[in-house]
């Protein structure tokens, strides 16, 4: 008390600015957090879909490695063993040939000139082999007991087996490349992967050669 009279408490009350200036604040950390989180999850989920895609490619290069590897020593043993004219297998060697100077690995996937280039040359060499059963009946007109051997036989199935794996593998390779474009340009992914640049570039898809509705049979 003073001078008689009852003492009046005294409030302090924050202004009302700075509990509206934090609360915004607050807001805005929030939201910084929820989009930090979702890019996050949004380049985890693509680097995901982009190392499937990758995987598969591998899987690709193997059959198309295989065919390489393979095909040719069939065919020098089946050259050898009945004494074939040279240029029975001339297409096949050519086509081989190209298809060695067209590399493409797979961080060059995203450059869909290089992928049409090594797509082009792949298709030579399946379009070479597609024709070697008919320039060997010829052959066999010459030869009747090739048909009955072994290595003869192993050629047929060899090149019959190596281009369904190679058709199975590429298109496992599209649906893995059609997952990973759906989820890229979906929104919001499609902003934040163009905020990448190349690093998550749409991806290229194998397509059918032409004439590919009809399929080729193979028969000696």
């Amino acid at each position: 008390m003073t001078n008689g009279t009852p003492d009046t408490p005294v409030y302090v009350h924050a202004p009302k600015k700075k509990i509206g200036l934090l609360g915004c604040l607050g807001v805005v950390v929030i939201l910084v957090i929820i989009v930090a989180l979702s890019g996050i999850g949004t380049y985890n989920s693509l680097n995901k879909l982009d190392q499937g895609v990758k995987s598969q490619w591998a899987q690709v290069e193997n059959v198309y490695q295989r065919r390489a590897d393979l095909i040719p020593n069939l065919v020098e043993t089946v050259k050898g063993a009945a004494n074939f004219e040279k240029d029975t297998f001339t297409a096949v060697t050519e086509a081989r040939a190209k298809v060695g100077q067209v590399k493409l690995d797979a961080n060059s996937l995203n450059n869909p000139e290089a992928f049409a280039k090594f797509q082009e040359a792949q298709d030579g060499l399946s379009s070479a082999l597609s024709q070697l059963p008919s320039r060997l009946l010829v052959v066999v007109e010459k030869y009747p007991e090739l048909k009955a051997t072994i290595n003869f036989r192993e050629l047929q199935s060899q090149i019959e087996g190596t281009e369904n794996r190679i058709n199975r593998e590429r298109m496992r390779f599209n649906e893995a490349a059609q997952a990973f474009n759906t989820k890229r340009m979906s929104f919001p992914t499609v902003l934040i992967a163009g905020l990448l640049g190349s690093r998550f570039a749409e991806k290229p898809y194998f397509k059918a050669q032409a004439g590919a509705e009809t399929a080729p049979k193979v028969k000696f």
